[in-house]
């Protein structure tokens, strides 16, 4: 199986409605409390395991639960997806 990991950086205001959609919809979601960006706020890093046919269901389903920004410029998520050589879980 071709698994790919996705790795979702959000503002913290929108961590709860991300990986509830996430998790409602069947993938599994770990939540790292981080800290980025010009202002240092707070943000949340998700890490998201997936098979390769559901990155783009995983991606837009972040899309559609992060929240408008009242601030210009300031970005949503940002997403990576890294290719995973080894897989365990037990």
């Amino acid at each position: 199986i071709a698994m790919k990991l996705i790795i979702a950086i959000l503002r913290d205001i929108d961590h709860d409605a991300v990986s509830q959609g996430l998790t409602t919809a069947g993938f599994r979601v770990t939540m790292i409390a981080s800290t980025g960006g010009f202002w240092r706020r707070g943000n949340t890093t998700l890490l998201i395991g997936c098979e390769d046919e559901q990155v783009e269901h995983a991606i837009e389903l972040v899309r559609q639960n992060v929240s408008e920004s009242a601030e210009p410029g300031t970005r949503h998520a940002t997403i990576f997806v890294v290719k995973v050589d080894h897989y365990a879980h037990f």
